[in-house]
């Protein structure tokens, strides 16, 4: 069987949904009632915020959000680099009973017309970033928000916007939080978009308690001592979490930035703060370990790091702990499932794989029917939990092809060993069809990126006459020369024919989403749109 049950734990009792939760109450006010509101939540260029005046900055914010009309239910939008603006408005939209969602700082107006128009907000929080975009976007969009406008000074603003400090600031010190019961909307938390328009999975409050309890406690064993310093921005759930929520369950730190994550400014704030605790993407790990200086960095104050949003490869992760020596908690998780639900744990890493089942879940590798597979066959992935959304918003459809109660029936394809681990192998809706038969690109991506000059690798396929032809793009590695037809050997040397690419494409770099993962719709327009090539 490739069902793997839920560990035995004490999730189900300490996390079973409440019948009234505010996460602003429990994970940010809980602190100062302990006692700890002398303690640091964020950490910041600029120094340091307690976790007393993080609850104040919420408290007025919320109060602020109320004056500008926001009610119970309403969506709240934040659009603004990461701050400790940013954390105190997310939770001062959860203390009134409202929904945060986040949108990508690097958005065009277009895109940001979509957000406006599916999350119908009154009130945007942005900042300098974002402002002049989102002003086109309302311009475009069917709803008119009010825009509450961080550091807004010089901004010119106009009617319908706001300066967020000149109006926080005059707002009452204290807010009562609003109770949620366990079944409304607290979070909404958006797919990545990497293969169409992006979801909003519904959450309620529980979802992030639970994740909390089975995740962060129950594998990362994150307490008071830690410091998190994560690589993707706050507006990714993955990394909102795990700096500026889960922290502050156990009274630990979370670093903020609003510079764009970069090896230099990840290793200066490594150098500066010492956390214990680094979020990170494959993507980045490649690039930390390529630095010119990566010899001269130390990273002993870390005693994980995490890694989720694409697929690890081995070969990395090597690379890594031959570097640095820091374990990497490779893992699974995803906005319908709110967060990790499978992941390596401390001191049984098995590298290559995403890991074991999170406590609190169970996790099964189906066919097509939703028959169980044997351990060693490769099927979707099907995971239950209580963290499971309720629905994709006003897609019904969608959502009944999805969920059902705590089961979230993935477009993941894993497979299970035997041993409890698991591994991935790509995603159901990237399947090829060549020559009549299926294959899947991340077995072809991995085989690739063995090649000792392969930094990166991503496979689509491209029609070519009517039929479809997989095409690889990879980013050498700087000062190499690979010709196509090495790469193309090369593959066909380790898998069967069919699953050898067609085509072969060097790239300076592969596109990535907001969130940092490959868009793939992106390289399957250009495969279409051009000729092929190689490297």
């Amino acid at each position: 069987m490739s069902s793997v049950p839920a560990e035995p734990s004490a999730l189900r009792d300490r996390a079973a949904p409440q019948s009234e939760l505010n996460l602003a109450e429990r994970f940010l006010d809980r602190n100062i009632t302990e006692g700890r509101g002398g303690r640091t939540a964020l950490i910041t260029r600029d120094g340091v915020c307690t976790y007393a005046e993080l609850a104040t900055m919420s408290n007025r914010t919320g109060n602020a959000l109320l004056a500008l009309g926001v009610r119970r239910g309403d969506r709240v939008l934040l659009a603004l680099s990461d701050s400790v603006e940013f954390v105190a408005a997310w939770y001062a939209v959860q203390k009134i009973g409202a929904v945060t969602a986040e949108m990508y700082t690097f958005l065009t107006s277009s895109d940001y017309v979509y957000y406006l128009d599916y999350t119908a907000a009154p009130v945007v929080i942005a900042d300098a970033t974002t402002l002049e975009r989102l002003r086109e976007a309302v311009g475009s969009s069917r709803t008119r928000p009010v825009l509450l406008v961080v550091d807004a000074a010089g901004a010119d603003l106009r009617g319908g916007e706001h300066d967020f400090a000149a109006l926080v600031t005059r707002q009452p010190a204290e807010l009562d939080a609003v109770p949620a019961s366990s079944t409304d909307a607290a979070i909404w938390k958006f797919t990545t978009g990497s293969t169409g328009r992006p979801k909003a999975c519904v959450h309620a409050a529980h979802s992030a308690l639970a994740s909390y309890e089975a995740y962060a406690r129950g594998v990362l064993d994150i307490g008071a001592s830690d410091v998190v310093l994560p690589v993707p921005k706050l507006f990714f759930g993955y990394a909102r979490d795990l700096a500026a929520l889960f922290p502050f369950g156990a009274g630990g730190a979370g670093v903020v930035f609003a510079a764009r994550s970069t090896p230099d400014v990840l290793f200066d704030l490594i150098a500066r703060h010492r956390p214990t605790i680094l979020v990170n993407v494959p993507t980045m790990m490649q690039a930390m370990l390529d630095h010119p200086s990566v010899a001269d960095q130390d990273l002993s104050c870390l005693r994980l790091c995490t890694s989720a949003g694409e697929a690890l490869p081995e070969p990395l992760h090597r690379r890594w702990l031959d570097t640095f020596g820091v374990e990497v908690l490779d893992g699974i998780g995803s906005s319908e499932a709110y967060h990790i639900y499978i992941s390596n744990r401390p001191g049984r890493v098995r590298i290559g794989s995403i890991g074991e089942v999170v406590p609190g879940y169970s996790a099964q590798v189906v066919d097509e029917a939703g028959t169980p597979l044997a351990a060693g066959q490769t099927g979707r992935l099907w995971i239950r939990g209580d963290t499971a959304a309720s629905a994709y918003w006003q897609d019904r459809e969608q959502t009944e092809r999805t969920f059902a109660g705590d089961l979230v029936m993935s477009g993941d394809l894993a497979e299970w060993d035997g041993d409890g681990y698991f591994w991935y192998r790509g995603r159901a809706d990237d399947l090829l069809k060549v020559g009549g038969i299926w294959v899947a690109p991340a077995e072809i991506e991995r085989c690739l990126m063995t090649h000792p000059d392969v930094v990166e690798c991503a496979v689509v396929g491209v029609e070519r006459n009517g039929l479809t032809r997989s095409c690889a793009y990879v980013v050498i590695r700087p000062g190499a020369r690979v010709e196509a037809e090495t790469l193309q050997r090369f593959a066909g040397e380790r898998l069967a024919p069919h699953k050898r690419p067609r085509e072969v494409r060097s790239v300076a770099e592969l596109p990535r989403t907001g969130s940092g993962k490959i868009d793939r719709r992106v390289l399957r327009d250009n495969a279409a749109d051009d000729t092929p090539g190689g490297p």
